[in-house]
């Protein structure tokens, strides 16, 4: 497989933001895989890594509990880069020593460099901390890499660089050339575009689906799945993936008609299942996004396993495996399966699937980011118009309805939403943007139309720039185009008079509202 041959192995000690470790290295064409801090030295001399990075995490190195891991037997097998906690744990087993700070770092801090890492780095920069516990002494036989005003920020041997600062981040200035000075320390070879993209992808298939087993592909509209799809068909052949396209009432205006004529357009073996009066029940009365969340998780697969025994019953018998889009946000937003990072929310399409379906999952993107998967659905012929959809969640727009989800909430926030995004297109901005959506909030508030009093609405507008999706920027729009969007959102759209616009990043916020 493509994930072996002098990869990068990133141990995972609990870090929000060790995903993108993997896609920073990714996009500089290092091949890299995440495995807990838990893995055996056997799982870890297996992979054969050229190079190992120690994530941060969110505990102290000094703590009873704390993740351990020898350091000493990691930095034998392979050249290593400690980060935030990964370098604390470096110097507490080296010979260093690790305090409580009563000067904590936190967001954008000046850095100084103490030794040349690269000529693309330069001696002082801007970098990103998050740290209370600091290093206030080094190994004996490290050396001094760098410093802030207050801290030690990094030091090095000849085995081994540790960084006090997360490089992964965006934030931090030359991020990307400090991971590729790393790389070149530790004499890693690049091996990761896009054509290995594809061929990972492809022996997950082959090596996951026996050679008669037929897949049953839950299709969502987006450019994960159909990505899944479109590389299961030309993989296993039209026979043997079944895709079914559910029409939950949660879709976007004139979705589910519009994306099931692309999808047969392209060639793909779709049914499409009209499941709306299902889903609605099974959210009537519920608030909780987590909730909401698993309530449409049950429908899903409810809606699923009937359509094996009706619209597929003759390959109901061969069908044995389920695909899913999954990604690694997914993933690191929902379970702490990884290292032990903390939960943000859950994914109806994380966790596994019950065993009266007895099918087993193939998720074949489930360790690629998004833009990793735009670049694989156009490597492999799809349209730009499929490839480039804004992110759409799985369970709809009953996260962009604050509260309890009905019918007129969803026709209200399928007509703004309809407005929003037809705007965006007509201004050329839509693929300046990484998602744009509309938030109906539990709120209403007076206004004034014809002379009259309202009572109704408020709806927040959300537009936000990413590359990954674990970090984002809200879009910087004209006044203008808010004031056009939120006139003809409370002129067109009835139960609306009042429009805001969200101006929070991810962090502290999420890009979605539940």
């Amino acid at each position: 497989m493509a994930s072996q041959e002098n990869g990068i192995l990133i141990l995972d000690f609990g870090s929000q933001v060790t995903m993108l470790i993997a896609r920073r290295l990714r996009d500089l064409g290092y091949y890299c895989e995440i495995k807990g801090y838990t893995a055996s030295f056997e799982e870890i001399n297996k992979f054969n890594p050229s190079a190992i990075i120690l994530s941060g995490g969110p505990n102290s190195v000094y703590e009873a509990n704390a993740p351990y891991i020898d350091v000493k037997k990691i930095i034998e097998i392979a050249p290593t880069l400690g980060i935030c906690y990964g370098m604390q744990l470096l110097a507490h087993q080296l010979g260093g020593q690790v305090t409580t700070s009563t000067t904590r770092e936190y967001g954008l801090k000046k850095l100084n460099w103490k030794q040349l890492i690269s000529e693309k780095v330069p001696n002082e920069q801007f970098v990103w901390m998050s740290h209370g516990d600091v290093v206030n002494k080094i190994p004996f036989d490290a050396k001094l890499l760098c410093e802030t005003e207050h801290h030690i920020a990094g030091f090095s041997t000849d085995r081994y660089w540790a960084l006090q600062f997360h490089p992964e981040v965006s934030h931090t200035d030359y991020g990307s050339d400090i991971l590729e000075a790393f790389a070149q320390f530790a004499g890693c070879e690049k091996n990761w575009n896009t054509q290995s993209t594809l061929k990972y992808c492809e022996e997950i298939i082959l090596n996951t689906v026996g050679p008669e087993d037929h897949v049953l592909c839950a299709l969502s509209g987006g450019v994960d799945s159909s990505v899944v799809a479109t590389l299961l068909t030309q993989v296993l052949g039209k026979d043997r993936v079944h895709c079914v396209f559910v029409d939950n009432g949660l879709l976007r205006q004139n979705e589910f008609e519009n994306v099931l004529k692309q999808y047969r357009d392209i060639g793909l073996n779709v049914t499409g299942v009209d499941a709306q009066k299902e889903f609605l029940s099974a959210l009537a009365g519920l608030s909780d996004p987590e909730l909401k969340r698993k309530a449409i998780g049950k429908t899903f697969i409810d809606v699923f396993d009937h359509s094996i025994k009706k619209e597929l019953s003759p390959y109901k018998d061969k069908i044995k495996f389920l695909a899913q889009g999954t990604l690694y946000p997914d993933v690191i937003e929902s379970v702490s399966s990884i290292g032990g990072s903390v939960t943000i929310k859950s994914h109806h399409n994380v966790g596994g699937l019950p065993a009266k379906m007895n099918l087993k999952l193939v998720e074949p993107v489930r360790l690629l980011f998004k833009d990793e998967v735009r670049q694989l659905g156009r490597e492999i012929g799809l349209s730009e118009e499929l490839v480039g959809r804004h992110p759409f969640p799985g369970p709809g727009l009953a996260i962009r309805i604050m509260g309890d989800v009905t019918e007129n909430k969803l026709r209200i926030v399928k007509q703004a939403d309809h407005i929003f995004i037809s705007q965006l297109r007509e201004q050329g901005l839509y693929s300046q943007i990484w998602q744009a959506f509309c938030v109906l909030l539990p709120v209403q508030t007076v206004g004034v139309m014809g002379d009259g009093r309202t009572y109704e609405n408020v709806l927040s507008l959300r537009a936000v720039t990413s590359s990954d999706g674990m970090t984002a920027d809200w879009y910087d729009f004209d006044g203008k185009f808010l004031k056009n969007v939120s006139n003809l959102i409370t002129n067109q759209v009835k139960g609306i008079n009042r429009v805001v616009y969200d101006i929070t990043s991810k962090p502290p916020a999420t890009i979605e509202w539940e």
